[in-house]
């Protein structure tokens, strides 16, 4: 079986019977819990905050994969930890001090990852890779889900992976957007270890058997 990661994002769930979703994810053979924090500034959608995440975090039993889309993550990191992230990742394009924001989120006690855009060049990472547990390729714009996977993605991401492999770490690549069974392979191939899958999983009549079928995807 491949050892590749599925995350899926809880912005595609039912947010009526959230807590019914969330233990779905629990008996499922997924890796992480996902949650797109958005501000209305940095894309153009809102989503939740502390709160929710809390309420999450309380019924959550896979570790909690926090992507923050928002403008100035570094107001707000510690209560982020304080909320239950497990996994916080900001974008590149926010931070005006990578290295130390990175080095801030390890600090608190939590695993630090950056996203790239879809128009962000990965060789921008190189100075902090060795610092980071993951990179987030995002393979659409952000903002929305169901949106259709960016080709040039496939390129971006061997030539991350290429960097990553030359310089020692042992970053893991996720990709988040357009992602499912039809290109899960293609994706693995090129270097992806873990995968951001919402409308897929949570759109099948059977979401269990669905997280399964991508698992043994390889």
């Amino acid at each position: 079986m491949s050892k590749h990661l599925i995350a899926p994002s809880i912005l595609n769930a039912d947010f009526l019977h959230l807590e019914d979703e969330i233990r779905m994810v629990n008996r499922s053979q997924a890796d992480l819990l996902h949650l797109d924090i958005m501000d209305g500034v940095y894309v153009p959608n809102l989503t939740f905050g502390f709160p929710v995440i809390r309420q999450i975090k309380s019924v959550a039993e896979k570790p909690l994969d926090v992507h923050l889309m928002i403008i100035d993550p570094d107001r707000y990191l510690e209560q982020y930890r304080d909320a239950g992230a497990d996994w916080l990742t900001v974008h590149y394009e926010t931070c005006q001090h990578l290295h130390r924001t990175i080095q801030n989120i390890a600090e608190l006690g939590m695993k630090p990852a950056v996203s790239l855009n879809p128009h962000t060049d990965v060789a921008l990472l190189e100075p902090v890779l060795g610092y980071l547990n993951m990179v987030l390729v995002m393979t659409v714009n952000p903002g929305f889900g169901g949106q259709t996977f960016i080709e040039a993605s496939y390129s971006k991401i061997r030539k991350l992976r290429q960097m990553i492999t030359a310089s020692g770490a042992d970053t893991l690549i996720q990709v988040d957007g357009g992602v499912g069974p039809d290109n899960m392979a293609d994706l693995i191939a090129a270097g992806v270890d873990v995968f951001v899958v919402g409308t897929t999983i949570f759109s099948a009549p059977d979401p269990l058997q669905m997280i399964a079928k991508l698992k043994k995807s390889s």
